[in-house]
């Protein structure tokens, strides 16, 4: 059974970065043909997916968020990470860290198969 968590502080200033990890046990996250994004949801909006990082080490953004954000990887840990700078209250959303095929190189953004809960990240003051 694969098992997603995240982890980081629910809470960031405005203008900080936010950075998220997410642990990742039952399948190594440099399995062929597999890719580990980040997608987030604003309270009482839609899932956005804001980029991922596939099997083989590239990490690859939504075009609306790729001047802020940054993925990584370690693959000792198992572990993928989410960087997103010069936050605003406009980025107040659920985090999640998900799995999914890739599609071409790169990661599906829609199907994903395993979730992890999710963390509420709230940006205030």
């Amino acid at each position: 059974q694969v098992r997603l968590q995240e982890s980081g502080p629910g809470l960031v200033k405005p203008s900080q970065t936010l950075s998220l990890t997410c642990t990742v046990s039952g399948d190594s996250i440099t399995t062929r043909y597999y890719a580990w994004s980040w997608i987030r949801q604003p309270p009482g909006k839609g899932l956005e997916w804001m980029g991922g990082i596939a099997y083989h080490g590239i990490s690859y953004y939504s075009p609306s968020l790729k001047s802020r954000t940054s993925i990584s990887r370690d693959t000792s840990k198992n572990q993928f990470s989410l960087q997103l700078s010069s936050v605003t209250p406009e980025d107040t959303a659920v985090y999640y860290c998900t799995r999914a095929r890739t599609v071409g190189a790169g990661p599906a953004r829609y199907g994903m198969d395993y979730w992890g809960e999710g963390t509420l990240v709230s940006v205030s003051s």
